[in-house]
This record gives structure tokens, C-alpha cells and sequence, in this order.
């Protein structure tokens, strides 16, 4: 069975490539996905392999999105909120899990609101679904005020948010030699059949780290972002709609420039709008961001750093922390203060303002020992001061 669910694949893009020349008018499968409101074919072959199809089908059937009681009321807010220039993606997912909870219950639906969110809450224990239920009560509460002034504001309440806070993992913060060791392994990353994908995965994270990029901003650069002239790198429409332009220490340009060169002997695309990571297979040419994560998980484990199994140990977007502390520290050795420079890292993380930042400053003991020095030299004269002053 896992065969042939695995070769209905090439029946799937058979069947696209026969709308593509207009050979039939439609997709069949598309047809029964979009019956069922679900995204990928796969269930849909697995339903249509089982032995009572149409039961099969019937139970793969989703809610239309924004059908009950209150859709309209949460479609309307999730357009306005967009509207405003919001993305808006992770809040409208939480939206349209509630409304499928209420079309899923139809009896909830002559109910006051507030016993809709009651019976929400109780759906699941989760310390995850407690906070999301507390979000969407304030959610909610905007909403109606929005749509009636008169009606009183709600104090949120914090607690849940807490909860959820205390199981958070702590990020890792990668030494320099942390680093220097998972560069080693992803120069000699075994790829024989992709002879172009170790000095991909070194470039990856190369940027990761000293640059700071996100996973995603890491699968969107372009070739043409990239501004070997200048000594920069323009990453485009990233969290927040922000699109920045980063100056590069002269050392990681020197390697972003092998790595081009590499690339375009690999017989990568030069257009300005491909891919900057680039590998020979599917369509898109470019590495997803799943894949990106995937191969630096690689390189993690490979390191000795993360188990060989499992989601624990350092991730991936700690390299991000790292860089950040890191940064921080070297301007302590320098005699910077870095609080003045907060601002400018901010800007070059793709950060709102410096309280994002924030959240990236783990406190090391390699960062504790210098901030305490730094104390001591500017504190210890107006310790002395104040004790002239009494006397």
C-alpha cells in the first residue's frame, strides 16, 4: 500500500500536466480535495484506496472555512486586520480553529458567547490551549467593541501566557568553537550525488550565524540579493513586511563569492531571481526552508552537539541567539557598551525596536563575567564619590 499511495504521485502530476494542455478541463483529485476543504492529495488517494470509499471521503470532509455562527464576524476582522497591513497568518489559524469547533458542534450555536468559549476551553487540558483560548477571548472582546464602542473593555489576564513561558526551551548558545566545528563538518558533508550541496550547507551557515537570517530568509534570498560590489546582502520582505540591506564582514563575502562561483560552475540559473541556494532537483530549484533545517539538524548532530534522535538539544534558529550574545560579548572585550549599540543590532536583526532584541540576550557566564567588570570599573568611582559626600 505504501507503494502505491507513493506512485499515485506521478499519476497526480500526470493528471496536472493534462489540465496544463488542456486535455481534460479538471483535476479529479483537486475536484474531491476541494470538495473535502483539505490541502493535499494524499489523504484523498488514501481514501479512494480503502475499501468503502465514499465513507472514506465523507470522513475527510472539513468545515468551509468560516461557516458557523460567527464566521462572518471573524472573516471580516481577519480582512480588516490584513487590510491594516498585517500578515495576520498564525491569529487566523486560531480564528478558524474555533469556527471549526463551532460548525463541528451545532448545538453551540443558539449559546452566548461566552459559553462558546467556555466549551472551547474545556475541548483540551493543554497549557498551549489555555493560552490560545485567553487569545481569543481578547480577540474577541476587541472585535465586538470595535463593532459596538459601548461594550467594556476585558483586562487580559497573563497567567496562561505564563504557563506556557515555563516550558519553553532555553536556547543554546554555540561557542566559536561550537561553530568553527560545524563549518568542518559541512565543508566534508557526504554528497556524492550533489557535489555542489557541502559548500551550500557551509554558505547556510555561514549567514545563519553571522549574519543572523532566519531559515526562511535564508530560502528567499535571491542571487541578486546579493551585492558583491557594495558588500551586502538585501533580504527582502521578512517578518514584520521588512526588507533590509546588511553590510558583511569583508571574511563572509570572500566565502559568498566562492560559493557563487561554485554555483555557477554547477550549472545553476543566472537570472538575478533564482534561487541563491540552488540544487539541480524540483521545480523551484531553491531549498525549501523545511530542507534547510533539515540538512543544519544534520550538521548539528553530526557535530556532537544535539542527540542523534529526537527534538531535543540545540536547534537551529539558536545559531540566531548565538549571534546575538556572541556580538554582544565581543564588544565588552572591545570596551563598547552595548547598550548603545542596541539600536543598530535591532535594525540589522529585522527587529520593531530593541525589545524583540531583547529576547535573544541569554545571559552567559562568559557575558555575566564581562558585564560585572564593566560595572566595576564605572561604578566603583561613584561608589567612592558617594562615601566622600556622607563624609
Amino acid at each position: 500500500m505504501a507503494t502505491l499511495l507513493h506512485r499515485t504521485r506521478i499519476v497526480d502530476r500526470f493528471l496536472d500536466h493534462l489540465v496544463k494542455t488542456k486535455a481534460i478541463d479538471r483535476n479529479p483529485v483537486t475536484t474531491l480535495r476541494e470538495a473535502c476543504n483539505i490541502k493535499q492529495s494524499m489523504p484523498v488517494w488514501r481514501a479512494l484506496a480503502s475499501h468503502n470509499p465514499g465513507k472514506a471521503l465523507a470522513e475527510l470532509r472539513r468545515p468551509q472555512p468560516f461557516g458557523s455562527v460567527l464566521g462572518e464576524v471573524l472573516a471580516e476582522h481577519v480582512t480588516l486586520m490584513r487590510n491594516r497591513g498585517y500578515k495576520y497568518t498564525s491569529q487566523s489559524a486560531r480564528l478558524l480553529r474555533f469556527d471549526q469547533f463551532l460548525q463541528l458542534n451545532p448545538a453551540l450555536q443558539e449559546q452566548p458567547v461566552g459559553v462558546m468559549l467556555a466549551l472551547w476551553a474545556a475541548a483540551k487540558s493543554t497549557r498551549n490551549h489555555a493560552a490560545e483560548c485567553e487569545n481569543l477571548r481578547r480577540v474577541l472582546a476587541k472585535i465586538f467593541r470595535h463593532r459596538d464602542p459601548t461594550t467594556p473593555s476585558r483586562r487580559t489576564d497573563p497567567r496562561p501566557q505564563k504557563e506556557v513561558a515555563k516550558q519553553w526551551r532555553k536556547p543554546h548558545i554555540y561557542s566559536p568553537d561550537d561553530v568553527r566545528r560545524m563549518l568542518n563538518i559541512a565543508r566534508s558533508y557526504p554528497s556524492p550525488r550533489a557535489p555542489l550541496r557541502p559548500l551550500t550547507i557551509y554558505t547556510m551557515l555561514v549567514l545563519a550565524y553571522c549574519a543572523g537570517l532566519r531559515r526562511g530568509e535564508l530560502a528567499r534570498l535571491d542571487l541578486g540579493d546579493v551585492d558583491l560590489q557594495d558588500g551586502t546582502i538585501t533580504v527582502r520582505q521578512t517578518k514584520f513586511f521588512k526588507t533590509r540591506i546588511l553590510p558583511l564582514p569583508d571574511s563572509v563575502m570572500v566565502e559568498l563569492r566562492a560559493y557563487i562561483i561554485a554555483r555557477r560552475r554547477a550549472g545553476a540559473s543566472q537570472d538575478p531571481r533564482s534561487g541563491l541556494f540552488w540544487h539541480a532537483q524540483g521545480r523551484t530549484r531553491r531549498y525549501t526552508p523545511e530542507m534547510i533545517t533539515w540538512l543544519l539538524v544534520n550538521v548539528i548532530r553530526r557535530a556532537g552537539l544535539k542527540p542523534q534522535q529526537g527534538r531535543t538539544g540545540p536547534r537551529v534558529h539558536d545559531l540566531r541567539h548565538s549571534m546575538v550574545v556572541n556580538r554582544i560579548t565581543e564588544w565588552y572585550q572591545a570596551g563598547i557598551n552595548p547598550q548603545d549599540r542596541l539600536p543598530f543590532l535591532a535594525t540589522y536583526l529585522g527587529h520593531r525596536d530593541i525589545n524583540s532584541t531583547l529576547v535573544y540576550i541569554t545571559v552567559t557566564q562568559d557575558l555575566l563575567h564581562h558585564a560585572n567588570e564593566r560595572f566595576r570599573i564605572l561604578g566603583t568611582p561613584c561608589l567612592n564619590l558617594a562615601q566622600e559626600v556622607r563624609s
